[in-house]
């Protein structure tokens, strides 16, 4: 075990302290569950910069870090959109959700096929990620009857995520189209 996949670990770790400080009834939780996406976010930063930077790249922790930025992005906006109960972040939410599973099962495809590395992750998967993790952050700070600046910027936040979501899925199905077309045809 590295430092990388132990990172990677205590991340997952993290969803669970995540879930209770959410349900915990006290005036800070909003603050607290924050702090804990925050810590989460820096971690899924953290370890992939120091799995390269360390020469610790493992199959283990390519296989784990997006199980547990998944898993992460997709509690938090379950748990958010309980918390927001309405149809303008429930929708943007199933879009990041929804996307998150599709190229998830399209990398798993790919990979049997040989051909991982034609969806591997890009340029714009990370700031797409780095917007989720914003747009999550922001949610997660703020209590439901809250308005103002960072309320407004939370929506415009969210929708962006939401629409770098959907880009990115675009450009990896595109990506992915000739090994998709050749193979719906046999």
């Amino acid at each position: 075990m590295n430092i990388p996949n132990s990172l990677t670990l205590f991340r997952i770790l993290l969803i669970p302290v995540l879930v209770a400080l959410f349900y915990w009834p006290q005036a800070h939780t909003y603050f607290l569950t924050a702090v804990v996406f925050a810590v989460a976010a820096v971690t899924d930063w953290l370890d992939g910069y120091l799995a390269r930077k360390l020469g610790q790249s493992t199959a283990l922790g390519a296989f784990l870090d997006p199980v547990a930025d998944k898993l992460m992005i997709s509690v938090a906006l379950a748990l958010l959109i309980e918390r927001y109960d309405a149809p303008w972040f429930t929708i943007p939410a199933i879009i990041i959700i929804g996307r998150e599973i599709v190229i998830s099962a399209l990398r798993e495809w790919m990979a049997e096929l040989g051909k991982r590395t034609s969806v591997a992750v890009s340029y714009l998967g990370k700031v797409k990620t780095a917007v989720q993790m914003v747009a999550i952050f922001g949610w997660l700070l703020v209590s439901p009857d809250s308005e103002g600046l960072l309320y407004y910027a939370n929506i415009a936040c969210l929708y962006t995520a939401a629409i770098l979501t959907l880009w990115s899925m675009v450009i990896y199905l595109h990506a992915a189209w000739p090994d998709l077309r050749d193979t719906a045809g046999n």
